[in-house]
């Protein structure tokens, strides 16, 4: 059985793994990635659409200077990318926040594990949580690396305006990332806590066994027989 300090350091690591487990779910069930504000003209009027999406759905409103605007529109991201780069990079960009979710699922198991039992395995130890939480926090960046690049580099949202409003021409685009977007970062936060608690736990576990190996060393003068 485990010491009741190894117990109380994992449990707070699985604690921190479920919760960023947690933040993926919000993040993937979400639709405030992301809120574009683009002008558009057309051949009567000058104005504005606002987008605001997340990996699958969002929701379009428009604002024309003349003239009466379209009522305000909700579409599927993929079903409305068809076949386009903007599409594959965005496919990309979910591929790897699943595998985030996926790995931080696993952290979860395996500090759930550490905290009632002491595996024989290495890699069921320290090792595996420290591979997990490591994964779960890169595959979360990439994610949030594609996202921006597709959104900045490869004009997502324009994509989508001009698939939405074929009409219209854009003049102009300003991106505001939601709450959705920037939780990305209280995953990679939660990953490192998770890591850090258990490098303490092994920093601990350690300086034990060093005491426990040299005991003349650390026990006082007076008790030393000769």
């Amino acid at each position: 059985m485990p010491t009741t300090k190894k117990t109380l350091m994992f449990l707070s690591s699985f604690f921190t793994s479920l919760g960023s487990f947690i933040v993926i779910c919000s993040i993937l069930g979400t639709q405030a990635w992301i809120t574009s504000t683009i002008a558009v003209r057309d051949s009567a009027s000058n104005g504005s659409i606002f987008i605001t999406y997340g990996l699958f759905h969002g929701e379009s409103s428009q604002e024309l200077s003349h003239g009466l605007a379209e009522s305000n529109k909700h579409f599927a991201v993929l079903g409305t990318l068809n076949n386009s780069s903007q599409r594959t990079l965005h496919l990309v960009a979910i591929l790897f926040l699943v595998l985030s979710l996926f790995t931080s699922l696993l952290s979860s198991v395996f500090t759930c594990y550490n905290s009632i039992s002491n595996p024989y395995q290495t890699f069921l130890g320290p090792t595996g949580v420290y591979t997990w939480n490591g994964l779960s926090a890169s595959f979360v960046f990439v994610t949030m690396i594609l996202f921006v690049a597709n959104v900045q580099s490869n004009h997502l949202s324009e994509e989508l305006s001009h698939l939405l409003y074929p009409a219209i021409t854009s003049k102009g685009t300003n991106h505001s990332y939601g709450y959705s977007f920037w939780l990305i970062l209280l995953v990679i936060l939660l990953n490192t806590v998770t890591v850090t608690i258990i490098i303490f736990y092994q920093k601990a576990r350690y300086q034990r066994k060093q005491e426990e190996r040299k005991p003349m060393e650390y026990a006082p003068r007076d008790g030393i027989l000769f």
